[in-house]
């Protein structure tokens, strides 16, 4: 399948990407891809099975004892050319991406601007494969560190993201010499078969790089259990990183897991206001709220809570929403299934007794009587107790509790299994030092919204994770060590 041209009004029906063919499931049934902002059908992808995962691997497996051998600089050029390719033809991917996940068009160029950009990043990583030689306790010996691939990586990416976190994994995994084989999230799998689409063009070998689509229990259990897996990539929900973790267990598979987030935004007395209000907006509403990274719960100074939520509150109830394609602030959410449990969430905190601050909730009249619709919600809680605080919203509703200072707003952001990403606004430089020894999280942001750069590091603390992505440090993530002592004497 080469063809994601969706004008035509009629399904596309795709195929799996597995050993540099396009093929069908073994069992010769589909799933259907919606668009979320109208309920139509747009696609249809294989459902695969048990045997069509063992076909990936096997492919995978044969075709990464010959790519291995190849010089990093050269297969780092065949990552460059992926990313040349996908450069060019980022519009058509941007609506794609739009069409199945429900995220403004303009948010859909910036993931397909970064697709391109995790897979240029990953390619410039080829000349930074390095070993070791340290001294040894022998004579006439030295002992070497180095490095290699460890053979076959498995990719499971979440629907949030489905094309950039694809790349995320595969560009390092190709360049450290590995072979891939990505199960794309049965939601959104149309981003990653369009890049698998490009793959023959660049000069991946076939069988380097397969793209299976179907379910997670199915699909992605064979994956992760197969003796050919030696890593397996995922980001996704805590509860199925930790089913994902029992999983591989028996056959001691190297994990690398980015999981849920439950991100504090702390602002105190002497941030600046403005500036915080518009960060926390941007950091609450991108993607319809479904980042994994976004402002999940507000702690704010008593001396500036009530300016704060004035501000908050008008710029929340001033953003637009409707057709993605039309580029509002806010599209869609990717499913009726999430509106359901986001809904569930805010009527279990009133219930509570939250304070609604921002009436949003469920849209489904009018404009909005086909698509999954959540308009933005704003509630005030009296404690850190409440469910909304403590579980992942990942959609367009936050909480706000009022802290007395500094102190009590580091104990109530770290009162948390998540460790993912956290946000501080203060004009204070001794608090700002403070920071990162006080806050148990992997990513802190310091008087700015949310986004991660290619060349830094992501990763989880606690039950957000392990391992991380992005930069040196992720990059070496795909690499193992090996010692050799050589003795000469």
């Amino acid at each position: 399948m080469t063809n994601f041209d969706l004008t035509s009004g009629k399904p596309l029906k795709a195929s799996m990407f597995i050993d540099g063919a396009w093929v069908g499931a073994d069992s010769r049934a589909t799933v259907d891809v919606e668009n979320p902002a109208t309920e139509q059908v747009i696609a249809t992808t294989p459902l695969g099975t048990e045997d069509d995962a063992m076909r990936a691997l096997e492919a995978a497996q044969r075709a990464q004892l010959v790519w291995a051998k190849v010089p990093a600089v050269q297969r780092g050029a065949v990552v460059r050319k992926l990313a040349d390719l996908i450069t060019a033809r980022a519009e058509e991917l941007a609506v794609l991406i739009t069409s199945e996940q429900g995220k403004p068009l303009d948010q859909a160029r910036g993931e397909a601007q970064a697709t391109a950009a995790f897979l240029y990043y990953a390619s410039e990583n080829a000349r930074r494969i390095e070993g070791e030689i340290i001294a040894s306790e022998n004579p006439d010996e030295e002992v070497q560190i180095r490095r290699h691939p460890y053979g076959v990586v498995v990719g499971l990416t979440s629907w949030n993201y489905p094309a950039a976190l694809a790349a995320r994994k595969l560009g390092p995994a190709l360049v450290a010499g590995n072979g891939f084989v990505l199960l794309a999230h049965e939601i959104t799998p149309l981003a990653g078969l369009f890049i698998a689409s490009l793959a023959n063009q660049a000069g991946i070998p076939a069988g380097l790089f397969n793209v299976v689509t179907g379910f997670g229990r199915v699909v992605g259990q064979a994956l992760v259990q197969s003796p050919i897996t030696s890593l397996i990539t995922m980001t996704g929900s805590n509860r199925a990183g930790q089913e994902i973790f029992r999983a591989a267990a028996d056959g001691m598979k190297v994990l690398r897991l980015e999981l849920g987030g439950k991100a504090p935004f702390i602002v105190l007395d002497d941030a600046n206001i403005d500036k915080a209000v518009d960060a926390a907006v941007t950091a609450r509403y991108t993607n319809c709220g479904q980042i994994c990274t976004c402002n999940e719960r507000m702690y704010l100074h008593r001396a500036i809570a009530d300016e704060f939520l004035e501000k908050f509150v008008a710029k929340s109830a001033a953003l637009t929403i409707g057709d993605p394609m039309t580029n509002p602030d806010m599209g869609p959410k990717v499913s009726g299934v999430e509106v359901e449990k986001v809904h569930s969430l805010v009527q279990a905190a009133v219930a509570e007794g939250a304070e609604v601050l921002l009436q949003g909730g469920p849209l489904n009249e009018g404009k909005y009587a086909q698509g999954h619709w959540y308009a933005p919600t704003v509630l005030e809680v009296q404690d850190n107790n409440s469910s909304l605080v403590r579980n992942e919203v990942f959609g367009p509703v936050v909480p706000a509790v009022r802290i007395d200072d500094f102190d009590q707003a580091i104990s109530y952001a770290n009162d948390t299994q998540f460790g993912l990403s956290a946000y501080i606004f203060t004009e204070n430089h001794k608090r700002i030092m403070q920071t990162p020894y006080a806050l148990n999280f992997g990513e802190i942001y310091v008087n700015r919204a949310n986004g991660e750069q290619v060349h830094a590091f992501h990763n989880g603390w606690g039950q957000s994770g392990l391992g991380g992505e992005d930069g040196k440090h992720g990059f070496e993530g795909y690499l193992r060590k090996q010692s050799l002592y050589v003795n000469w004497g």
